[in-house]
């Protein structure tokens, strides 16, 4: 199972994790410090440049989004066992794909040790950014459930005798 969770402030809650970094990063006053400074730097091209209401900067600024890094807490070999940046643009496709590796490795234990995968499913969870308001994926979790047959199990082989005794007898062809 892979539970994926927020890292904020460099503690991680578990699993993969989305990395906020120091909240308020970057943030400048306004007025004549800000015209001192000069003209800021956009740090995410392509994102509006208007602040949302109630927000300190615009999604263009946000330095939080910048620093965003995602990390994964399980103890299987997939991608993003280290910190690594994600565009808030492919946030969702890689952590679908993370995700999907936990799936595709629950199949390969189950078919390695006689098992059957009885339900896979993934979770993908969003949050908004307390800088800029944007809402990004944060991470996602991935739950698998397997059966594991085990033939020298006492109650196993009582079974299948109990099921072979309601069988016996039940395609008899008489008209031969």
């Amino acid at each position: 199972m892979s539970i994926i969770g927020a890292v904020t402030n460099g503690a991680v809650n578990s699993g993969y994790a989305a990395y906020a970094g120091a909240y308020g990063a970057g943030v400048t006053g306004s007025g004549a410090a800000q015209e001192a400074e000069g003209p800021k730097a956009i740090l995410n091209p392509g994102e509006s440049t208007k602040a949302n209401p109630g927000k300190r900067v615009s999604p263009a600024e946000c330095e939080t989004c910048k620093n965003r890094k995602y990390q994964d807490g399980s103890d299987e070999m997939v991608s993003f066992k280290s910190a690594q940046h994600i565009s808030p643009q492919a946030a969702a496709a890689r952590v679908r794909g993370h995700e999907a590796e936990h799936v595709s490795n629950a199949y390969k234990d189950a078919a390695m040790n006689n098992g059957k995968v009885l339900q896979a499913s993934v979770s993908i969870k969003t949050a908004v950014c307390p800088e800029c308001g944007r809402t990004y994926v944060s991470g996602g979790t991935t739950h698998t459930k397997i059966s594991y047959s085990n033939e020298e199990n006492p109650y196993t082989q009582a079974r299948k005798d109990l099921h072979k005794q309601g069988l016996l007898g039940a395609n008899v062809d008489l008209a031969g």
